[in-house]
């Protein structure tokens, strides 16, 4: 994540404007009332990797869990098993992943949540949307590499009125869809939005993914004690919590927003749970926190703080219901075991996370979700998806979200 001085936008004030008058059509803030609503098992689709046991028995403990009757077997070649097959070639990805998917959802109109399983590629590369490096020669319509995830996501937006933005920063460039539910206050539906909420079961192992779901089913049973924990680093400044949650500034993004905003939203998200009585821990001193247990929420830098200790992030552990994202790159580069490289959501799953967003590659601070909106949402009744996705700005990016989509914790 590099410093870039902004240059100027064209059309920027235009856009800025279509940017307000959409964002306040969709609302600031979140009813109670509008998030409580059962969401039903019927409404999501569960996609299983036929050729991969480890997908199979995650998918089937998913589906006797909720009672999901919605199951699609695609044919991957590979299971996502070995670091290889983690990516797919976007031909592959459209014959074996896309083109099932869309045929099962013509003949089923009331999907709003997609639930892929370990097993299924999280990554697609040669695509048009995504990230690439900055100075990478290859094609502009063939670079980019975006989450399989969250192209799915985004699996009609070429048939909506859809704003594409153009992203460059931290070293990075490409292109994605400004997400059609960001700052929405109501409950998700495809016929109202467009698009799909699509989270994955996935761990270190298959005991790892099956257990996001028995956790987002007992924190259902009753409201679990914990606490929600702001780990800001006040190195990179703190911030006005007032300016956030930021907007999507224009349709050509220059530069990675400034690293106090960030900070900010944590301090904003704070406050809010202040106001509404849940116990949470606002940590404003330089040092990287560690040893807690019992965690409802986690938001920090990770290991993009100025003190991060690995050794810190090893005694996180959470509480059934618990939620999560972390201001790191790549740290949904990969499910399996590996050494090296930045701190990894994976492992804060092993440590009980329920609920949890990353990134397969670069895609700048501005797509990490808004603390304060994911919150809202959350404890507002919202389900878990609806929640971090209301939170994020981008689809057809390269987030990706971990859990069972129907997670009410609240």
């Amino acid at each position: 994540m590099k410093q870039k001085l902004l240059h100027p936008i064209a059309l920027r004030w235009t856009v800025l404007a279509l940017v307000a008058a959409w964002s306040h059509a969709l609302g600031s803030s979140a009813s109670a009332a509008d998030g409580k609503a059962q969401r039903s098992p019927d409404s999501v689709l569960l996609v299983v990797n036929a050729n991969s046991p480890i997908s199979k028995e995650i998918a089937d403990d998913y589906a006797e869990k909720r009672h999901v009757k919605n199951v699609l077997s695609i044919q991957c070649q590979d299971s996502a098993v070995a670091t290889r097959n983690e990516t797919i070639r976007l031909a592959a990805y459209q014959e074996q992943i896309d083109a099932p998917i869309r045929e099962y959802l013509l003949a089923h109109k009331d999907i709003d949540f997609i639930v892929l399983t370990k097993g299924v590629p999280i990554r697609i590369s040669g695509s048009a949307m995504g990230s690439c490096d900055e100075h990478s020669r290859e094609p502009i319509e063939t670079r980019g590499h975006p989450s399989v995830d969250s192209t799915l996501a985004a699996l009609d937006y070429t048939n909506l009125p859809t704003m594409k933005i153009d992203i460059t920063g931290s070293g990075a460039k490409g292109f994605a869809y400004s997400n059609r539910y960001w700052n929405a206050t109501s409950p998700f539906s495809h016929a109202k939005f467009g698009g799909y909420l699509v989270t994955r079961l996935d761990g270190y192992t298959v005991e790892d993914a099956k257990a996001l779901t028995a956790r987002s089913l007992e924190a259902e049973r009753g409201l679990v004690t914990g606490k929600v924990l702001f780990d800001v680093q006040p190195s990179f400044g703190l911030g006005n919590p007032d300016s956030q949650p930021a907007p999507i500034p224009s349709l050509v993004i220059l530069r990675e927003s400034p690293w106090r905003e960030y900070n900010a939203d944590m301090r904003k998200a704070h406050a809010l749970l202040v106001k509404r009585g849940i116990p949470d821990e606002l940590d404003l001193s330089e040092t990287f926190v560690g040893q807690r247990t019992n965690l409802l929420g986690y938001f920090s830098w990770g290991s993009n703080d100025a003190k991060y200790s690995s050794a810190a992030y090893q005694t996180l552990f959470f509480a059934p219901g618990s939620i999560s994202d972390t201001a790191v790159s790549t740290c949904a580069r990969t499910f399996l075991p590996t050494k090296g490289g930045q701190s990894l959501l994976v492992d804060l799953i092993a440590h009980g996370l329920t609920c949890g967003k990353g990134y397969v590659d670069e895609p700048l601070l501005q797509a990490n979700a808004s603390p304060t909106i994911t919150m809202d949402r959350y404890t507002s009744g919202f389900t878990m998806a609806e929640s971090f996705y209301a939170a994020s700005r981008f689809v057809g990016w390269e987030d990706i979200i971990v859990g069972d989509p129907l997670c009410t914790h609240y």
